[in-house]
């Protein structure tokens, strides 16, 4: 940590945080092939999340230019739309695609976060250096290029996360998206290890956005567009490293008075659990079976398993027992009317009621005509919800990372259901041979829904066949997305 008089001008070396992400960006070899495989499953499911989320017209009025016409002949492609688009643009529109439903990837520690937001920036910035060498006779970048990128921006976002909790200081996680993002499209864009740092202190200064719009009483959609707002973010201090080397800040966290840690991190430190390396892909979770936030995932499992039990009987219960983490207390507890989609979706006791009534859980389940159903409101009133401190013990156990839920429901005439109890859900890395054949259908049923069958087809045989996959250029897969 790089300390000084605060009257001193002299420029100080660049904190160490920022020249260990570069330091990782420049240098590190990625020889993991789970990481690999994992990384080619990820980005299938975040395009999968993205077609989805184009049934719902409050996403897709986001993703074109910001000013009507502003657009961009040879442009970025925007997946599921005809819209061609600068690549800082593009990237907010990618990210809010991907985001939107909340059924994307995620990882769980000290801090939360979907690691696949990177995506909106890395895929973004790859199609726009891919048309820009198609047109100036170079080679384009390929699908594994973008899964390596990938595999880092996972890698960054995920490693902070372990030890360094931002929700507890009031910040959205979001901010490890502009972090990782930025370092990887500046390294992306061919910026040197000292552009990296350069811009990584950008990042850093920003600061980051407060998390009011996650949480009771202020729940609203910006959470759906808050990560795509990162990569805008990021790409914009890539290009600005690189294209015009704007100067960078060496104790943009460690100034006194004014750096991150004194500003918003009540004067720690960042701490780190590990090194490096391809872990965080390695051991990412996918949201398979419901978008629901993932702290409720195993509790969605229970309900859908009571359903058979319970749903002809919803009129007799008396009350309902969720065991959930600490974090799933804290984050998606919830009493009272709820506003809107995203009210509902980080709403464990909602996630709970619609698969006991329904035997369900999809996108279309927020909206507010499901959410008239009385019988929903009615069986949160019968809810409580209390930390089970084993689940938040293996929730931050490094070698389980499980986001355990039980469910039990009580009649009134004295008899109940078994407890039921999940662990941890089926995009657990402990369960992949059980979750990617389902990850590879929600994929096909997605694409098949939004695009072109010519195009389903040709993106379905490309996809299935690993390492030609991998080889296709980056823009000629999106080529395949556009409508």
């Amino acid at each position: 940590m790089s300390g000084h008089d605060i009257r001193s001008a002299v420029r100080p070396d660049p904190d160490q945080p920022m020249v260990d992400i570069a330091n990782y960006i420049v240098d590190y070899v990625i020889d993991s092939p789970e990481a690999y495989d994992t990384a080619r499953y990820m980005l299938l499911d975040s395009l999968a999340t993205s077609m989805l989320a184009m049934k719902f017209p409050d996403c897709v009025k986001h993703l074109g230019p910001i000013v009507p016409g502003a657009v961009l002949p040879g442009g970025v492609r925007v997946p599921g739309t005809s819209h061609e688009l600068d690549p800082v643009q593009a990237a907010f529109a990618i990210g809010t695609q991907i985001r939107w439903l909340d059924f994307n990837d995620t990882w769980l520690a000290a801090e939360w976060g979907h690691p696949s937001d990177n995506l909106g920036a890395i895929l973004s910035v790859a199609d726009y250096l891919s048309r820009k060498a198609e047109r100036e006779g170079g080679k384009p970048l390929s699908v594994r290029d973008v899964l390596g990128w990938a595999i880092k921006a996972h890698e960054i976002q995920g490693c902070y996360a372990l030890k360094n909790s931002f929700n507890r200081v009031g910040l959205d996680h979001v901010i490890l998206v502009r972090l990782a993002s930025t370092a990887v499209a500046t390294a992306m864009l061919g910026g040197s290890r000292e552009q990296i740092i350069n811009a990584i202190s950008h990042s850093w200064i920003d600061n980051g956005v407060l998390r009011t719009y996650r949480h009771a009483p202020n729940t609203g959609p910006r959470k759906s567009w808050a990560a795509g707002d990162a990569c805008r973010r990021a790409v914009t201090h890539a290009f600005n490293a690189v294209d015009k080397n704007v100067v960078g800040y060496p104790s943009a966290l460690s100034a006194k008075t004014w750096g991150f840690y004194d500003i918003a991190f009540k004067g720690k430190q960042f701490e780190f659990e590990r090194p490096f390396g391809s872990y965080v892909m390695e051991n990412v979770l996918f949201k398979i079976s419901f978008p629901a936030e993932f702290h409720a995932q195993t509790a969605v499992e229970c309900a859908m398993q009571l359903h058979g039990e319970v749903g002809s009987r919803i009129d007799e219960i008396e009350r309902i027992e969720i065991e959930t983490q600490e974090a799933g207390v804290r984050i998606i507890d919830k009493t009272g009317p709820l506003a809107n989609y995203a009210d509902r979706d980080h709403c464990i006791q909602y996630m709970v009621a619609v698969p006991l009534i329904f035997g369900r859980l999809v996108a279309d389940d927020y909206n507010d005509d499901v959410a008239a159903d009385p019988r929903i409101d009615a069986l949160r009133t019968k809810m409580t919800v209390k930390e089970n401190p084993q689940f938040t013990k293996d929730y931050f156990d490094p070698e389980k990372r499980y986001i355990g839920n039980s469910l039990q429901v009580f009649f009134k005439d004295g008899t109940s259901t078994a407890k039921v109890s999940i662990d941890y859900p089926i995009g657990h890395r402990k369960r992949r041979d059980e979750g990617i054949p389902v990850l590879l259908k929600k994929f096909e049923a997605a694409i098949t829904a939004q695009l072109p069958a010519r195009n389903v087809s040709r993106i379905l045989a490309a996809s299935a066949d690993a390492a030609r996959f991998e080889a296709m250029p980056v823009n000629q897969l999106l080529d395949l997305f556009a409508i």
